[in-house]
């Protein structure tokens, strides 16, 4: 494992999609999520997230070090199990792993921290957005919730979206009884016919240092991450997405030479004059205005 982080950053991520749902709201039929006041269109920092994980789980395929935690259809508790492990606990019931836990901190005053740095150490996600394992909170252990130097705020659109439904029809046929009736099936589906999208982030190096060991070899895989995080990830839902730039803020030292937000508001993007209705990427313009940015801290566009 490399060096861990010394210095602070910020990132800006431009992102659009086109004919596509670029995160559905379950509790609204699945339509896109968009901000009622204003009409801006939202994707939650939990979506993108799940991206960045795809991706390293996809290129890393469980190599040591860099396994997800957070996974689909995978139990959490089978993961802190291997943890427990690693300090001699065997037991595979919860209530028995709870007890061991229990036992464990009253004859071993650092079981939090050793757990702890296990699972930092062998899971990328938690070394990099932190996480809450139950397990260890059960037991009352205060390695059960490890705050991550990397996070992450809602994406918003820069121009209000408007979310269209389109009627689609299904040909294929599930029973006989649907053959002799010669019936096709009517079903709808929502895209939002172009949206380009800012999201804005944060890396603690003082977090990486003192809690999960993010190191300067996972901070590149952070940017490869989310510069693909669509890239692997298409489908018929969410269309034609893709990430047009990625904005990094380095500061000299570990806690930072200036505010974010005066960082955050050097980068402009706006619609080009003559374009009423954005449909394509071009139709913007973003700057960056040096003039607000410290001598100090160095800006790079990575795409």
């Amino acid at each position: 494992m490399s060096e861990v982080i010394k210095n602070r950053y910020e990132f800006v991520v431009l992102f659009d999609v086109e004919n596509g749902n670029p995160n559905g709201d379950p509790d609204a039929g699945n339509m896109p999520r968009i901000d009622p006041e204003s009409g801006l269109g939202l994707v939650t920092d939990v979506c993108l997230k799940r991206k960045i994980r795809n991706y390293v789980e996809t290129v890393k395929e469980d190599a040591e070090g860099f396994q997800i935690y957070i996974k689909e259809d995978v139990p959490l508790n089978r993961s802190d199990r291997e943890a427990c492990k690693s300090l001699g606990i065997e037991e595979t019931e919860d209530k028995k792993v709870t007890d061991a836990l229990k036992k464990l901190k009253k004859n071993d005053p650092d079981a939090d921290i050793k757990l702890r740095d296990y699972m930092c150490r062998n899971f990328y996600d938690i070394r990099t957005f932190g996480a809450v394992m139950t397990t260890f909170v059960k037991a009352s252990l205060n390695c059960g919730q490890v705050r991550g130097p990397v996070q992450i705020g809602f994406a918003r659109s820069i121009d209000p979206v408007i979310s269209q439904e389109v009627t689609i029809t299904r040909v294929a046929i599930t029973t006989e009884k649907d053959a002799e009736n010669k019936s096709t099936e009517m079903g709808r589906k929502s895209i939002v016919p172009y949206g380009l999208y800012r999201a804005e982030g944060y890396i603690s190096a003082n977090l990486a240092r003192k809690v999960t060991g993010f190191s300067e070899e996972d901070l590149e895989l952070l940017w490869e991450a989310i510069i693909n995080m669509f890239e692997n990830d298409h489908s018929a839902a969410r269309g034609k997405m893709a990430v047009r730039e990625l904005i990094v803020f380095k500061h000299s030292k570990e806690l930072g030479d200036c505010p974010a937000y005066k960082l955050f508001d050097a980068v402009e993007v706006k619609k080009n004059e003559d374009v009423e209705y954005p449909r394509k990427y071009q139709d913007y313009t973003v700057e960056i205005r040096e003039e607000k940015i410290p001598d100090s801290v160095e800006v790079k566009r990575m795409v």
